[in-house]
């Protein structure tokens, strides 16, 4: 755990520097392209200000995961040595596979996309987007089960969170827009800006897609994978229009909580909870069916407005088209 904390401080002057690099590469283009999200100075500042605030609630997240590995690598029946270099490959490996099933978890169980959202909330793609990482993740205890399977083998509890530590910081230059297709033999393999642009996309080819940390082969594997195939709209589904980076934190946990106080029922407030965002409380036997919109309502209905179908509940912001009741 020491090791993670202090890789992470030696890298903050590194992503500094690239981040003004990039953003200095933005300022001085001439013609930028219309595709291209940009940056801006006060969405720059609402990243950094988050991931400033953040380090002050690292240390509790840390406390709350740090206990489910310890004890899992204490009931390991044969402990691994960290002096064999295949162990410390299987646990870059094994902890690649397990972010990827923690970050899936993240998009797919409300609870703890509320802490998740707001990586996503920038409607910008560059390097400053890398660092909006949340505070005191809800449900984060969850995430840590991914972990056990890597801890019962025998690899030691600090290396699987330096590997953790690994896989982050290899994804922080793969939030940016300047590069473009790497060679395909590295598409292929492994996690690359384009992929990873994918991944913050809003618009529905993209929607919970490519969720890999250093490796995109887990997502072909196991059917998450999209090519970048046309221009990305980068931010929430819904987007929240807000600089201040406590309501971009904790915008989704509030609409979260509002959804389960007015559900009806104990299946109800489960399905806000750790039900897919978007999930909605079935209708009450006996109530009445919203009526379909007329054709002239559609016609005369405003253009603009909430993204993939939302229909007056409380905002949850990867409204999902697809979501069943749990």
């Amino acid at each position: 755990m020491h090791e993670s904390l202090r890789l992470g401080l030696y890298a903050i002057p590194a992503f500094l520097l690239l981040m003004a690099v990039e953003f200095l590469s933005y300022r001085r283009e001439k013609e930028p392209k219309a595709d291209r999200a940009g940056v801006s100075a006060r969405d720059t500042a609402t990243s950094l200000s988050i991931y400033a605030i953040g380090q002050l609630s690292n240390p509790l997240n840390h406390f709350i995961q740090l206990p489910v590995v310890v004890i899992a690598a204490a009931c390991a029946p044969h402990p691994l040595s960290s002096s064999d270099w295949r162990v410390w490959a299987a646990a870059l490996v094994l902890a690649d596979l397990a972010y990827y099933a923690q970050h899936r978890m993240g998009h797919r169980i409300r609870l703890l996309w509320a802490g998740h959202s707001v990586h996503h909330s920038s409607r910008h793609f560059n390097l400053s987007t890398a660092v909006r990482l949340p505070w005191l993740i809800p449900g984060s205890f969850l995430t840590a089960v991914a972990d056990i399977p890597l801890a019962l083998i025998g690899i030691p509890a600090w290396m699987i969170f330096l590997a953790h530590s690994i896989v982050l910081l290899f994804q922080y230059p793969l939030h940016t827009e300047r590069i473009d297709r790497l060679p395909r033999p590295i598409e292929f393999v492994f996690n690359t800006p384009s992929h990873h642009r994918v991944h913050h996309g809003a618009n529905n080819p993209y929607l919970d897609k490519n969720y890999g940390g250093i490796l995109i082969v887990w997502d072909r594997l196991f059917g998450s994978y999209a090519e970048e195939t046309e221009p990305v709209r980068y931010g929430l589904t819904t987007n929240i229009d807000t600089h201040n980076p406590v309501k971009a934190n904790y915008h989704e946990f509030t609409g979260m909580l509002r959804d389960v106080r007015r559900a009806r029922t104990w299946r109800g407030r489960a399905g806000y909870l750790f039900g897919p965002p978007g999930w909605h409380e079935p209708a009450a036997a006996g109530s009445r069916p919203t009526p379909a919109p007329t054709a002239e309502a559609a016609l005369t209905a405003p253009a603009s407005g909430p993204a993939d179908g939302y229909d007056g509940a409380a905002p949850t912001d990867r409204e999902n088209k697809e979501a069943a009741p749990v």
